[in-house]
């Protein structure tokens, strides 16, 4: 135990003197020392509710025997930064949140850890962490936000973008807008659909990192106070057991959690998230596993952005752990695996059963035969692109038309806006990779308004920055290489066709070689002037096939 190098012996002194300083006890310094990571902020809707959350994890660690000591990280709502600079500073934060809390912890030294996380790069950020860490570790979430309700429909905050692409277009009133404004958004808590802070607590739960209900029970109900306490109970079983975070965030609850993500239909940025989190446990995730994995895994629920049911409903209806039953029963996990409760997987999930069919469906009748995610390569993406293809209309499946060149999502949206899209059009969005942007902006705004426009089932939009889990339709990112390490979409020109398959995990470019090779010798790679910690960023940043990693380990 820690403190057997920090706190016992007469050489500890000093260090007893400033524990002495905090008020704690001598008893408490007899107990393992639990650092709880705490994300409470009052910025970020997600994040609000993280200071009863960390009350009721301290008030577990104490229950359990332990002495627990908070500390912060940071966070960024990614709603608040879409569509303008800000959004360059919230991909960036994941790795500022991993190597601050390697820094908090090895500084002060803890036997045990307790993440309490909720939003898009806190939950990839402190896994990262918890990897590099290696100590006893569970993760408690604050929970999704309740959906709103409009005209007697549920809805989200893909709705309010959407909103503002239809008022745009004149298809709504500016009152109607006012009331998306205001209903879409009734509590406190993450987004109420399968975003990426969704998807990202969700797969917390499947890699045996968080309780059963860590992805699903609603930022608003006690339960989830309940959880919290019952997460700062068991570190202190994990610390008793020496159980480790790398014995449970192993290559195969990796696996695990890219089955799942198929199945749910999660967000794209977890395929940037999950090869940053297994690199940490030196593991190199090749993204056409990703593709194998599709392949056998039916997807079985549609969530919002890419259907009508909601968090809230996908709790009711059994939760992850529901979800994880119907994919064990037919051999797609990995269920030997340790998790957070000392046990496998598999007992886990004993005793686990689903309530509505229609919310999580049964693997003979899914919504779509193989998985919510594909990535997609060609002469365009030698190295990858990433499309969620359960939010994409069956008539966008397969497509073809004319290239619409931007250098920035500024530029794109003031088109798009202005009504200069046309239906068969692929707009191209470059510059605004992880280097090039730098930081790798999501694109909500022009894909909510090609939505709200009512053109998702007529345009395409390609870039090499990424979406938000609230996007849908035929929008593919993370196109690799980027256009500032000259990938082919830095020479794609206005009218050129571009060619997209989506079952056959293809995407071209229809330019000859020889053409393709003349615009690379002849057309300059643009740079931009940046400062400050992007411009550091930009420097260190891989690609984002490799997850947008800054200490990539091979």
């Amino acid at each position: 135990m820690i403190k057997d190098t920090i706190v016992d012996g007469f050489s500890n002194a000093p260090h007893r003197s400033l524990y002495n300083a905090l008020g704690l006890t001598k008893e408490e310094l007899k107990r393992p020392l639990i650092g709880i990571v705490s994300s409470y902020n009052e910025i970020v809707p997600g994040h609000m509710n993280l200071d009863k959350i960390t009350e009721a994890v301290r008030l577990g660690v104490a229950m359990g025997g332990g002495t627990p000591i908070v500390f912060p990280a940071i966070a960024v709502c990614d709603g608040i930064a879409m569509g303008h600079e800000g959004m360059k500073y919230s991909l960036v934060t994941r790795d500022i949140i991993a190597d601050s809390t390697e820094c908090m912890v090895k500084a002060h030294g803890f036997d045990g850890l307790v993440m309490i996380p909720n939003c898009d790069k806190n939950v990839p950020g402190l896994l990262m962490a918890a990897a590099r860490l290696n100590l006893p570790t569970i993760f408690v979430s604050g929970g999704p936000m309740l959906a709103g309700h409009i005209d007697g429909h549920k809805t989200s905050l893909s709705s309010m973008f959407e909103a503002v692409g239809s008022y745009s277009a004149g298809k709504i009133s500016e009152a109607k807008l006012t009331e998306y404004e205001e209903k879409v958004c009734p509590s406190c808590g993450s987004c109420s659909g399968m975003y990426t802070a969704n998807s990202m607590n969700c797969l917390t739960e499947v890699m045996g990192m968080g309780l059963s209900g860590n992805g699903t029970i609603p930022a608003p109900y006690s339960a989830r106070i309940k959880l919290a306490k019952e997460a700062g109970m068991q570190v202190m079983e994990l610390v008793r057991k020496n159980i480790r975070a790398r014995d449970v965030l192993t290559e195969e609850a990796i696996y695990n959690a890219i089955t799942t993500d198929m199945a749910l239909g999660c967000s794209t940025n977890t395929i940037l998230h999950l090869p940053a989190i297994a690199n940490e446990i030196d593991v190199t995730l090749n993204l056409h596993k990703v593709n194998e994995i599709s392949e056998r895994t039916p997807n079985i629920c549609h969530l919002a952005p890419a259907g009508p049911t909601y968090m809230e409903d996908l709790n009711e209806a059994g939760g992850i752990y529901a979800v994880l039953k119907e994919l064990s029963a037919a051999g797609l996990l990995h269920t030997d695996v340790m998790t957070c409760t000392g046990k496998t997987l598999a007992e886990n999930l004993e005793g686990a059963f689903k309530t509505n069919s229609d919310v999580i469906r049964d693997l003979d009748n899914p919504f779509t035969k193989t998985g919510g995610i594909a990535i997609l390569y060609g002469n365009l993406a030698p190295d990858g692109c990433v499309v969620k293809r359960s939010a994409v209309s069956e008539e966008m499946l397969v497509h073809e038309g004319p290239a619409r060149v931007f250098e920035s999502e500024e530029e794109a949206i003031k088109t798009i806006y202005d009504g200069g899209i046309n239906d068969g059009d692929v707009i191209v969005i470059r510059y605004e990779g992880p280097a090039g942007g730098p930081g790798m902006r999501e694109m909500l705004n022009p894909t909510s308004a090609i939505a709200g426009a009512g053109k998702d089932k007529t345009v395409a939009l390609i870039t090499d920055g990424r979406f938000s889990g609230a996007t849908r339709g035929a929008s593919i990112g993370h196109v690799s290489p980027e256009a500032a390490n000259g990938g082919p979409i830095a020479y794609v020109h206005e009218g050129d066709l571009i060619s997209i398959n989506i079952p056959e995990y293809s995407i071209e470019l229809k330019v000859s070689d020889e053409e393709l090779a003349r615009r690379k010798a002849e057309e300059p790679i643009k740079q931009k002037e940046v400062s400050g910690y992007l411009k550091r960023y930009s420097r260190m940043v891989s690609s984002a096939d490799r997850g947008a990693i800054i200490n990539i380990k091979d």
